[in-house]
């Protein structure tokens, strides 16, 4: 079976992007160079073509309370037009994946829309379908990952790039918003929500139409070269790599993201993750700085200075930003300490690095 395309794939292969098979689709890992692209989003302002993340609309009587019991995080707290961060997980608090949820404005067909990551958008709809007829909840589900493109436009100039496109006034969305409006002439939807850390939007545009607001955006465009290096800068999850059900199960809190976890509320996987937010994960996601001259990468023993195994590596880069490696690595709980000096086993040769808390960068 053949690469899933994102709606801008001519685009792309016309720019000369070169691709990468990500979560089954072939999307552009660079544009012009993955330092480039990544300073132009901590400086300026970058676009990604994200149409690989999945779209899942939830609408109907029950639609709320089949939210609730499948996410983290309340949904009875979201009015229309906000937006949470939520994980989605089993009954025995394993992470299936991580997901932003929007309650969707009033004028929009269907009352919630959540993202999940790369390939899992047929896999949780189905979890959704599934969930709903055995629950006896009168919701309906539909998968419109084809229906839509998604392009994420990022960095300090994102919001006067998109104030000339668009007819919306953007001093009236707060963080985690979303709102209709019309971008470049098209209708969209304008979510205040990003994976880089900077000032930005992610615009849900219809499928046929997304090259028309891309091309409006002028800015670099970004591969997922620059995604991976700027979300690693703030200690932000990949699906896949920082946490797989099967290969690396973890639950939200040894994943550092607790916080989106409301036990007050009934969720598949509550009682488990109850148990481990009373006794504490074993192991943490946590943030690596390393001294010496070397590049982290994921599966890269983390030990003490003695050889002693403290953990392993997820995800590792040089960081374009701070022109230091970095990592995030799962370690024994009871071992990290901000400032404790480690060693990262790189190539055979233990590389001394000290442990710190995420994010890398101030934002």
């Amino acid at each position: 079976m053949g690469l899933r395309a994102p709606p801008l794939d001519d685009v792309h292969a016309a720019a000369e992007a070169s691709f990468t098979d990500f979560g089954g689709w072939e999307m552009p890992v660079e544009f012009d160079s993955i330092r480039t692209e990544h300073a132009a989003v901590r400086e300026t302002a970058g676009k990604f073509d994200v149409s690989h993340m999945g779209e899942i609309v939830v609408s109907g009587p029950d639609a709320t309370g089949l939210m609730q019991r499948l996410t983290t995080n309340d949904a009875t707290d979201l009015r229309p037009g906000q937006a949470h961060y939520a994980a989605i997980t089993r009954e025995d608090g394993v992470m299936l994946d991580d997901t932003v949820v929007y309650r969707l404005p009033e004028a929009v067909e269907g009352a919630y829309l959540f993202i999940p990551n790369a390939g899992h958008d047929e896999q949780m709809a189905t979890r959704w379908r599934e969930y709903a007829a055995e629950h006896g909840l009168d919701a309906s589900v539909d998968n419109r990952t084809t229906e839509y493109g998604l392009i994420a436009l990022q960095g300090p100039d994102a919001p006067s790039l998109l104030a000339d496109e668009t007819t919306l006034s953007l001093d009236e969305l707060g963080r985690f918003e979303i709102a209709t409006a019309t971008v470049a002439g098209v209708e969209t939807l304008v979510a205040t929500t990003g994976y880089t850390g900077e000032a930005g939007y992610e615009l849900v545009v219809p499928w046929d139409e997304t090259g028309t607001v891309w091309e409006a955006l002028a800015c670099q465009p970004c591969g997922l070269g620059a995604r991976d290096t700027l979300r690693l800068e703030m200690g932000f999850l990949l699906s896949g790599q920082d946490f797989d059900p099967d290969d690396d199960p973890r639950n939200p809190y040894e994943a550092g993201i607790g916080f989106v976890v409301d036990l007050d509320t009934e969720f598949v996987g509550r009682d488990a993750l109850e148990g481990v937010d009373v006794e504490g994960p074993a192991e943490k996601l946590t943030g690596l700085s390393l001294i010496d001259r070397g590049v982290p990468r994921a599966g890269y023993d983390v030990t003490t200075p003695d050889g002693d195994h403290l953990g392993t590596v997820t995800s590792g880069t040089m960081s374009p930003t701070l022109g230091e490696p970095i990592a995030l690595a799962y370690l024994d709980a009871d071992e990290i300490e901000p400032g404790r000096m480690v060693r990262v086993v790189v190539r055979g040769e233990p590389k001394k690095a000290r442990i710190r808390t995420t994010p890398f960068l101030d934002r």
